[in-house]
């Protein structure tokens, strides 16, 4: 597919701040652009620049947004006691990540949240989150390997959702490596996927008009499944049908 046909999807970073030995950086798993590209995008990487005149002028160039995986959100900032499994993601990328999510949305731009990111697009809308699943449901099936090896489990997809119609309805086998999950589900999205011990693994919105879903596991991995690259393939030509509007509207 030649470049200028590729709908341009913007992906967010994870912050890593400095230490006494070492300076701020970014970084991404190569997998989230290679499967962009690989479903015909052309990914480029937002960083946590923080500033909403400057990702106003990103998301200006952007057909479609992939919000990228890593560390916990606070849930101090949600109200909630903090917990001493809680790995937070650094205050410069959640903010920065707030002004995204908060401007993606009232632009309607197609978004596909993977692991924290589908958690942010829930916690915008109101929705809540359960902070570690071991303790708040103890009763659920293991969602992580705790020695960090690979790990997967049955998803149940819910009929009639976009998140049925991408991966053929019934159940799916995903790769799982979460601690918190969606608990209450936010204003205006609706439940995409569950795990058989009723732990939310997808939700999405309930605008049929909109892409916006997000996935508790994680597509881009070496672990991802073949069908999972059905993900990227549906967000990213939903993204070029919308791009036209897109461009008027601004």
């Amino acid at each position: 597919m030649p470049v200028s046909q590729r709908p341009v999807i913007g992906i967010n970073m994870d912050l890593v701040p400095a230490s006494k030995t070492a300076a701020s950086y970014v970084r991404l798993a190569a997998g989230y652009f290679d499967s962009v590209y690989n479903a015909g995008g052309l990914p480029i990487l937002i960083p946590p620049l923080n500033k909403e005149n400057e990702l106003d002028a990103i998301l200006d160039r952007v057909d479609g947004v992939v919000l990228c995986g890593g560390p916990d959100l606070d849930p101090r900032r949600m109200n909630m006691p903090m917990h001493s499994s809680v790995m937070p993601m650094s205050v410069r990328r959640e903010d920065n990540d707030r002004i995204l999510v908060r401007r993606i949305f009232e632009r309607e731009i197609p978004v596909l949240g993977i692991g924290v990111g589908m958690q942010q697009i829930n916690v915008h809308c109101g929705g809540t989150l359960f902070t570690h699943l071991p303790e708040d449901m103890p009763k659920a099936m293991p969602h992580y390997d705790p020695s960090g090896g690979p790990h997967r489990h049955l998803v149940l997809l819910e009929p009639n959702t976009t998140i049925d119609e991408i991966y053929g309805g019934g159940e799916i086998r995903i790769n799982s490596s979460h601690h918190q999950a969606v608990k209450t589900v936010g204003k205006g999205l609706r439940v995409g996927a569950k795990s058989p011990d009723e732990v939310i693994e997808s939700i999405e919105t309930t605008d049929s008009d909109w892409f916006c879903v997000g996935v508790q596991w994680h597509p881009e991995s070496d672990t991802a499944s073949a069908l999972d690259m059905q993900l990227f393939e549906c967000f990213t030509q939903a993204a070029g049908r919308q791009a036209p509007a897109l461009k008027l509207a601004a």
